[in-house]
């Protein structure tokens, strides 16, 4: 490894891009399979759920081994880049097959082609973000840097999400003389496959070359103290170890948790609940494009008054207090009623706000566990980010696929309807849905924030982390 210059704003922007790639796969399963697969082509949503649930936790198990081996890799391209090449074309054929299903098949055979082809892309995607995500640490060592570099890769992962989802809504998931219902509308999911892919492999190609030019910058393979598989898990065990990392790990599996719950449950909510064209969704979306643009504004002024886990801990008590609050008037009986004229910039509002803290709070947690690298390296004499990054990812994987499992049986216990109509749903079912939505989420969310206040690196630690490695 050679001095490592400055990262100017564009190698910033050029490396943000590939988070493009995991925002449409994230919001794609978020938002729309399980009502793709469900209410659309028909499968028990207890099978959908099922499903992603195994895709999830599969993706989750490979996840360490792909963080691991990015970080003992010896190539001429250094650790991680040969994995983002290597994912691109892969990435793109998988997702497309995930929205065009063949014509005709049982739900057997309709069930098993969903969970292999949500196993592959889940896969595929993983080989690019967690040798992606690991080159954070790698690029600077820097407190305040590494915030400012997660901030543009946020906002990047946001609004490539966004902004397929804005296109699946108001291009593709159009109503028809058939299918009143826009997002009910089976042919707008196969359009949105196609272009989706597209962008996918634009994305991670782009990254990858952008970034092609700081190899010789980048951190070389660690020594091998052990060999073989029992050596590997010797490493794996001393690495995770790390105090503050089982603090975000124990945070990370309640957030997780919550997450699924509300990206699962959220079109529902949106749809059924407050009865929502897919046009009028469309527009909240459209004010989460301004909730990247200040959480980027404002990750990083935050971080450096406050520290990274006093204003992680701030943005999540924001997030949990604003969030639900929506539902939960509603039930009170404090909200305006469907159709009304107000109810429509309320939740715009709501959701620009809440959306904001939210992906502030993900960026400084995600510098957070950037940090950890140099603390851990302190005591094992391993440079690990591969590692991190993957146990990171693995917890919210694994948990969150539970978290969409459980949103597909609260469902069933709720007695929601399959096939169902907006305006047609039994109001006691939709009470129902509001009441277990809004407390379950907030329960979750401080659980998750009291495991966040264990963790123990400040600015000073991280400092004097660098000064015993001599970097400092």
């Amino acid at each position: 490894m050679t001095a490592r210059p400055r990262l100017g704003l564009a190698t910033k922007i050029l490396y943000g891009l590939g988070a493009v790639a995991f925002g449409v796969k994230d919001n794609g399963f978020q938002f729309f399979l399980l009502l793709y697969y469900n209410q659309v082509l028909g499968l028990p949503e207890s099978w959908v759920g099922l499903g992603i649930m195994l895709a999830l936790v599969s993706d989750a198990l490979i996840d360490p081994v792909i963080g691991f081996v990015s970080d003992h890799l010896h190539s001429r391209w250094g650790r991680r880049h040969p994995f983002l090449y290597a994912s691109a074309v892969p990435v793109a054929i998988t997702y497309w097959l995930l929205w065009n299903p063949p014509a005709g098949l049982s739900h057997g055979a309709l069930f098993a082609y969903f969970v292999v082809v949500a196993v592959l892309v889940r896969f595929f995607v993983a080989l690019n973000e967690i040798p992606s995500a690991s080159l954070v640490p790698e690029l600077t060592d820097d407190y305040d840097e590494r915030t400012s570099i997660l901030s543009h890769r946020f906002f990047f992962g946001w609004w490539g999400g966004l902004a397929m989802t804005i296109l699946a809504y108001g291009v593709f998931l159009q109503p028809d003389a058939e299918h009143p219902t826009g997002v009910l509308n089976p042919e707008g999911y196969g359009r949105y496959g196609l272009v989706a892919s597209v962008v996918l492999f634009a994305a991670i190609l782009i990254s990858a070359l952008g970034t092609h030019w700081t190899i010789p910058h980048l951190r070389r393979p660690p020594v091998r103290r052990g060999h073989g598989v029992w050596g590997a898990f010797a490493e794996l065990r001393e690495t995770l170890s790390n105090r503050s990392f089982l603090a975000l790990f124990c945070a990370g599996i309640f957030a997780a948790m919550a997450g699924g719950l509300v990206g699962a449950l959220g079109i529902y909510i949106n749809t059924f609940f407050w009865e929502l064209t897919a046009t009028q969704i469309s527009l909240i979306t459209l004010g989460y494009f301004l909730s990247a643009i200040l959480a980027v504004a404002i990750a990083p002024r935050v971080a450096r008054r406050l520290g990274k886990k006093q204003a992680a801990i701030a943005t999540s008590l924001a997030a949990i207090l604003i969030g639900p609050a929506p539902v939960g008037l509603r039930l009170l009986g404090a909200f305006p009623p469907n159709g009304s004229p107000r109810l429509l910039p309320l939740l715009f509002a709501f959701g620009m706000v809440t959306v904001a803290v939210i992906i502030m709070s993900g960026i400084l947690t995600a510098s957070m566990v950037a940090d950890i690298v140099e603390d851990s390296e302190v005591v094992t004499g391993r440079r690990s980010e591969g590692v991190f990054v993957a146990a990171n990812s693995f917890v919210q994987k694994a948990v969150s696929g539970i978290g969409i499992f459980g949103s597909s049986l609260l469902l069933g216990v709720i007695g929601f309807p399959r096939g169902a109509q907006p305006g047609q749903v039994a109001p006691e079912v939709i009470h129902r849905l509001g009441l277990v939505y809004a407390p379950t989420i907030v329960v979750l969310n401080l659980i998750a924030l009291a495991f966040l206040s264990t963790y123990g690196i400040s600015r000073a630690s991280h400092e004097a982390n660098l000064r015993r490695l001599d970097r400092g």
